[in-house]
């Protein structure tokens, strides 16, 4: 009653005085670390003073005896009660086929129109062709005494002839719209991580600093008057755990919004594991709390070494289960146009795990034009649609992220455009199999088909695929996988092996001899 009487306390005074308040208390455990413990082989003296003393249960009942708020027999009868309700319970979980009741939802949740559990329907994401490029425009406005830095204001221009159609959006423009969008929509926006103000890569630029007097102009934050719901980008420390935690909680408290954490590089993932594996991937389950989080983890082998090539894909899929997240490596700035928006826009609040690019950023192939905005929602697992005639295809890969663009480059090169399949798996998890079923249908039933990955054996989603699909994939097709070989590091330090590796799986992939 005292630990209660002070929580009350410190809540009233918290929310009264708008102060922090720390709870000194002091306790003991009667068994020590836990039941099997023996406390008192190194705390005899503490140990033989606490089996003095009754147990709560008991002490707690005589003080209620002496002021006669209860009978022995009236506690007798609550004790009895309980012990057989716990009873009842335990022989119905004993029972076979026994499923326990799923506990509604908890928290802000409970009152909120936000769904977990199993994977629904699909939406439609798209805008016009006319709203997105009114919007990449505004966003191209920054006030009359703002001086952009030179290399910026060409940026401006180049988002300018975007928002006309004029040239292709990139990814960075992509982002951008689906942020605005979402805002003018009611929902609030919530990016943070190292530098993601600029992007590590300098591709995002959503602050401007005046060139004159280095103060920032964030455009996204002035898309409209009275502009309801807020963007918020925030350069973060080099403090993952503790950032990714503060996120994550936000994003607890923050049903409507679409929150963002962006590692630097995706290995930067590492130092925030215990965030992932207790929270991020499991409260659901464990506290039925949902969580619409998007992590953003650069990831692609580029020939920088070990540590700023991997982002763990298979730490993610290993993971995965029950519907808990969802896992993405994307190919074009539409697709992550469209998942953000389906993120913030659907029912469904699972938290999203997005392999980023790095090259793909400014890779001349991986644009979209602005009708693909327009056109739709998100797709899955994007088919070849290069190939005319499904009846030639001796073999067909199966892919995701960057990797796509090299495979498609090495097939023109090596004249196989006619013969090999290249299909993209844009959403590793949930993955419905009847999806891969249907990417294949156009081809015979023994065309082979090819997981192709960047990373070694043991790493990347080679495995996860194997232990979904085995031998053979839904449809019949022989299913085999082409990687690095195994290895205890994600990628090489040199440049020219990395070069020479990256060959290996592109000809094998293209069955160059």
């Amino acid at each position: 009653e005292a630990v209660a009487q002070v929580v009350r306390l410190a809540l009233d005074f918290r929310k009264t005085f708008k102060r922090d308040v720390v709870i000194d208390m002091y306790g003991y455990r009667r068994l020590g670390h836990n039941e099997t413990d023996e406390a008192s082989f190194t705390q005899p003296l503490m140990y033989r003073e606490i089996a003095k003393r009754e147990s709560v249960l008991e002490g707690y009942m005589h003080h209620l005896l002496k002021l006669d708020e209860v009978t022995e027999e009236e506690a007798d009868q609550i004790q009895q009660e309980r012990r057989e309700l716990l009873e009842k319970h335990l022989n119905q979980s004993r029972r076979k086929n026994y499923k326990a009741p799923k506990e509604k939802l908890r928290g802000i949740w409970s009152r909120s129109n936000y769904v977990g559990g199993e994977d629904i329907e699909e939406i439609d994401t798209g805008i016009t062709s006319q709203r997105l490029g009114a919007m990449l425009e505004m966003l191209t406005r920054v006030p009359r005494n703002f001086t952009p830095h030179p290399k910026i204001k060409k940026l401006l221009e180049t988002r300018l002839d975007m928002s006309h159609g004029d040239r292709p959006l990139d990814w960075a423009a992509a982002e951008a719209g689906a942020f605005a969008s979402l805002s003018l929509e009611g929902y609030r926006i919530r990016l943070s991580g190292q530098d993601c103000r600029r992007g590590t890569f300098s591709h995002r630029h959503a602050a401007l600093y005046d060139y004159q007097d280095g103060l920032p102009y964030i455009p996204l934050q002035h898309l409209a008057p009275g502009q309801q719901k807020p963007v918020e980008i925030y350069n973060s420390p080099l403090s993952e755990t503790g950032v990714l935690g503060f996120d994550y909680g936000y994003s607890l408290d923050c049903p409507d919004g679409l929150v963002l954490w962006e590692a630097q590089f995706g290995d930067f993932a590492n130092a925030a594991q215990v965030i992932i594996d207790q929270f991020i991937t499991s409260a659901e389950d464990k506290w039925r709390r949902l969580s619409g989080l998007v992590m953003l983890l650069p990831h692609a082998f580029e020939g920088m070494g070990p540590e700023h090539s991997s982002a763990r894909l298979e730490r993610f899929l290993v993971l995965a289960a029950e519907n808990n997240i969802q896992v993405m490596n994307l190919t074009t700035p539409a697709q992550y146009f469209h998942a953000l928006r389906r993120q913030g826009l659907r029912r469904w609040r699972k938290p999203l795990v997005i392999m980023s690019p790095k090259s793909l950023l400014r890779h001349p192939k991986a644009v979209s034009e602005l009708s693909s905005f327009e056109q739709g929602r998100f797709q899955r697992i994007i088919p070849d649609e290069t190939i005319t005639a499904p009846s030639k295809v001796k073999r067909a890969i199966l892919c995701s992220g960057k990797i796509y663009y090299e495979l498609l480059t090495h097939r023109e090169q090596t004249g196989h455009e006619k013969d090999t399949a290249i299909v993209r798996l844009e959403q590793l998890y949930p993955l419905n199999p009847d999806d891969i079923e249907q990417a294949f249908a156009a081809y015979k039933q023994d065309v082979p088909v090819y997981w192709v990955q960047e990373e070694p054996e043991n790493m990347g989603a080679w495995r996860y695929m194997r232990a979904g699909f085995g031998e053979k994939l839904p449809g019949g097709h022989p299913f085999a996988g082409i990687a690095r070989p195994e290895s205890a590091s994600p990628a090489t330090g040199s440049a020219n092996s990395h070069k020479q590796e990256q060959l290996r799986i592109l000809d094998e992939a293209m069955n160059v001899k």
